[in-house]
């Protein structure tokens, strides 16, 4: 502006300074084109024409002028008049100069009000745009956006510092009530510490805000100072995509199905309420899909074994909400802090379970077993049945011990139990025991691990539910019926002499397991090598099991005699998804229980614990796998000693990282401790 006109001495002139505004009164030339100015402070300042942004027209003015004559602009400085102007200027849509505008609205074109005008102008972001020496103003249109920018900018800042306001209160432990506008800056914060290979401005903005590094860790522990963790959160868990809640509506269709079951498509079940039905669980175990019953058939024929299971169909519409998220989550999920359902726990421990005293709806086969354990006839019913006993595995093996004379049955169960043991071993079956540990924890206070014994209360479920598998495998294969088969490749074992030489046992067990194959599972009849059979599916755990679940639908539909629900082209692209998605939660249930296993190692540094050389990690390296034997706990060790396959030793914690899976022991020798790390 002030480049096109000719600057005097005493004229006073606006120019900037890094970006602030300055005025100052032109001294005299420098050279060819610029000015020296004096400021108010006395400061000189040389300026080339194209840095003076206006110039004060009209009068002279000294330095000593300029503070008065800021204040004499001062009343002028109102933004809002700027709008009034606009709304008069814009239809005519016609550009405007700073006097121009101060005759518009002050009806006074002395300097002040002309400066003013002009301060107005330049600092105006909304109504007036600048070309060349003029200002036009926008369209309405054009100023309805920017106006509606601002003020999504401004509730941007306003909600940005109520976040902060909150997290202090949170971080001070005082109630908090977090807004709906808080969730994306916590999401971040969340993602941050789930993944941080991934790019995370805004969570990294949050903690340099707060004086904290940027860090994934800083990310977590600051979730867990607010409240929204807990020290121990499960981020494998949250890292799938299982799902931590059901959606309303899911919770909606189980409402209703609660207060208005559905009509049962199967209107001929078989009353089987007479029969006596033992259910035998872990104490913990809510939802109950599995019961047993013996039958003694008249004139000494011997005696029928009935497995009901829980008919959780009759609860559920294919392709409704309540299957279909079933489908999604694939399989309940246990964890040491506990457990998550495939189906709301309403349904899933009410109606659908077999409860004691309660006459419920079930899938029930019947078998004949022959002298040898395999089975000589078989049936299958939709049923009705009244489950009499709710029993532990250790009301069961207690019941054994004493041999109670009034519970044939339970005697009767376990021998046939046996038997069926026996005959899969006879058709192949390997057999592998191991440890195996089940870890509780209790309000994150509290952890609990305990070694399940292998006691005959547990192999008497197991095999009632590997002969159910069978019998609804081999009715599937008689009348063409796809279902989904799970089977095991033969391994390739390492020869009898070569097995011998290793201690029996674990370190055994081990190398047997080693050589197992990964168990498969597709809608053709193939041979599980390690159960030792030809044929067999799983059907016993519809509750907590999607593919179960399939299998049930197929199976009741063939026995009413209706369609069958699935086509194989459909039954296979279903099982397809639902197993990916379960092995991704058995991948979580691994890691979880990996973690606690770890933290409870952790919180006991003082314990010395009796471990087992398992197998050889890299031998060459002397790391190896131990067995926490008091634990079940399998963990990598490096040895600082020479050591055998089959060795004992004692250890202590020396260190331990939950969050980083890193564990270190130290060895015993004799009564000093060595360190050694892995």
């Amino acid at each position: 502006m002030g480049s096109e006109k000719l600057v005097e001495k005493g004229t006073l002139i606006e120019f900037r300074v890094q970006g602030e505004r300055r005025l100052a009164v032109t001294d005299r030339p420098e050279g060819k084109k610029n000015w020296i100015a004096i400021d108010e402070r006395g400061q000189s300042h040389s300026l080339r024409p194209q840095r003076i942004e206006y110039q004060v027209e009209g009068e002279r003015y000294e330095p000593s002028d300029i503070p008065t004559f800021l204040q004499e602009v001062e009343p002028y400085l109102d933004p809002s008049s700027l709008e009034v102007a606009w709304e008069l200027l814009v239809e005519e849509g016609e550009g405007v100069t700073a006097p121009d505008l101060a005759q518009l609205l002050f009806s006074d074109k002395s300097p002040p009000p002309c400066y003013a005008a002009h301060r107005l102008l330049a600092d105006d972001k909304i109504y007036f745009k600048k070309k060349a020496d003029l200002y036009e103003p926008r369209s309405v249109a054009q100023v309805a956006e920017i106006q509606h920018q601002i003020e999504v900018e401004e509730q941007r800042t306003r909600e940005k510092e109520a976040f902060f306001t909150r997290v202090k209160q949170a971080l001070a432990k005082e109630g908090v009530e977090w807004e709906n506008s808080d969730r994306v800056r916590l999401e971040s914060l969340e993602k941050f510490a789930l993944n941080p290979e991934h790019n995370h401005r805004l969570a990294q903005e949050i903690l340099a805000a707060l004086a904290r590094s940027q860090t994934p860790q800083a990310a977590l522990e600051l979730l867990v100072d607010l409240g929204r963790w807990s020290p121990n959160e499960n981020l494998f868990l949250r890292r799938s995509s299982y799902p931590l809640y059901f959606p309303q509506k899911v919770l909606d269709v189980a409402q209703r199905y609660l207060r208005s079951p559905l009509p049962d498509s199967n209107t001929n079940r078989l009353d089987l309420t007479h029969l006596k039905v033992y259910t035998i669980d872990d104490e913990s175990t809510k939802e109950i899909d599995d019961g047993l019953s013996v039958e003694y058939l008249p004139d000494g024929e011997g005696v029928r074994l009935w497995i009901h299971i829980a008919d959780p169909t009759r609860l559920v519409s294919l392709g409704d909400e309540l299957d279909l998220e079933a489908r999604r989550r694939s399989t309940s999920l246990y964890l040491p802090t506990g457990m998550i359902s495939m189906f709301p726990s309403e349904l899933a421990t009410g109606p659908m379970s077999l409860v004691q005293g309660r006459i419920c709806p079930a899938l029930s086969f019947g078998v004949i077993l022959d002298e040898q354990g395999g089975v000589s006839d078989y049936c299958i019913h939709a049923s009705l049945i009244k489950p009499t006993y709710r029993l532990t595995y250790e009301d069961v093996d207690e019941m054994l011990q004493l041999g109670v004379k009034a519970e044939p049955e339970i005697e009767h169960l376990a021998n046939s139990a046996r038997l069926r043991q026996s005959w899969r071993s006879t058709q192949g079956s390997i057999e592998i025991r191991m440890p195996e540990a089940s870890i509780k924890v209790k309000n994150e206070d509290e952890i609990e691990i305990v070694i399940l014994d292998d006691s005959r209360s547990r192999q008497l479920v197991a095999e009632m539910m590997i002969l159910t598998g069978e019998v609804a495998g081999r009715y599937a294969q008689e009348h063409n019926i796809p279902l989904p088969f799970r089977g095991q490749p033969q391994p390739e074992l390492p020869p009898e002499e070569e097995l011998l030489l290793l201690p029996a046992g674990p370190v055994r067990a081990c190398a047997l397991r080693r050589c197992m194959p990964r168990s498969e599972m597709g809608i053709n009849p193939i041979r599980h090598a390690g159960l030792g059979l030809d044929i067999y599916t799983q059907v016993t755990s519809p509750i907590r099991r999607y593919t179960d679940l399939l299998a049930h639908f197929q199976l009741k539909a063939h026995l009413r005699g209706d369609p069958l629900p699935f086509s194989r082209e459909e039954l296979q692209e279903i099982v397809y998804s639902v197993t990916a998605s379960a092995q991704e939660a058995t991948l979580v249930e691994r890691q979880t229980n990996r973690y606690w296993g770890l933290e409870y190692l952790r919180r006991n540094p003082e314990e010395v614990w009796q471990v087992l050389v398992l197998r050889w990690l890299r031998e060459d390296d002397n790391i190896g796998l131990i067995l926490l034997e008091e634990l079940g706990l399998e963990l990598p060790h490096k040895f600082n000693r020479p050591v055998a396959l089959g060795d004992r030793l004692e250890v202590q914690v020396s260190s331990a990282d939950p969050r980083q899976d890193i564990i270190r022991f130290r060895e015993f020798l004799s009564s000093s401790p060595e360190a050694t790390a892995m």
